[in-house]
């Protein structure tokens, strides 16, 4: 019936002990999950951004959600809840910056929400110069803008 063989059962306190050293080894190994917001125009360009991501030496892990309802059509509602339900999952978001990003009502609409919810936020820009002109959430919250090579470095 019951019993142990080979020499009796570890305490409770042992299984603590082991149970926290695990996760905190798993942890050094995690990589950063990261929700990628970013203008649908500019799928080609993140597209790169997502294979950086995918490289098995980078420390980011991108989780990202096109969206081409317009934020005002009747399933906008529906759209934000499951936004919402990523951007919880995440521990921050990137949001990729081009020339028209700052056109972009959905751009605006999850860097307010990752900030609501307690995210760190940064932007990304390809290289070179930064766009001349950034979406408000990014320039009224004084979000950090780095080009992407940098990126590894900030988050």
């Amino acid at each position: 019936m019951g019993g142990s063989v080979g020499g009796g059962r570890r305490s409770l306190g042992d299984t603590s002990k082991l149970e926290k050293k695990a996760k905190e080894e798993l942890k050094k190994g995690e990589r950063s999950n990261t929700f990628l917001s970013f203008d649908y125009d500019d799928a080609n360009e993140v597209n790169l951004l997502r294979g950086h991501a995918k490289n098995p030496n980078s420390d980011i892990e991108f989780i990202d959600h096109s969206v081409k309802e317009p934020i005002n059509s009747k399933k906008a509602e529906y759209i934000k809840q499951k936004i919402t339900d990523r951007i919880n999952r995440c521990s921050q978001t990137v949001v990729y910056v081009s020339n028209n990003t700052h056109k972009s009502h959905w751009v605006n609409w999850e860097v307010q929400k990752s900030l609501e919810l307690g995210k760190k936020v940064i932007a990304v820009h390809k290289g070179g110069n930064p766009p001349a002109k950034l979406p408000k959430s990014i320039t009224d919250n004084k979000i950090k803008v780095v080009a992407w090579k940098d990126l590894s470095k900030n988050c």
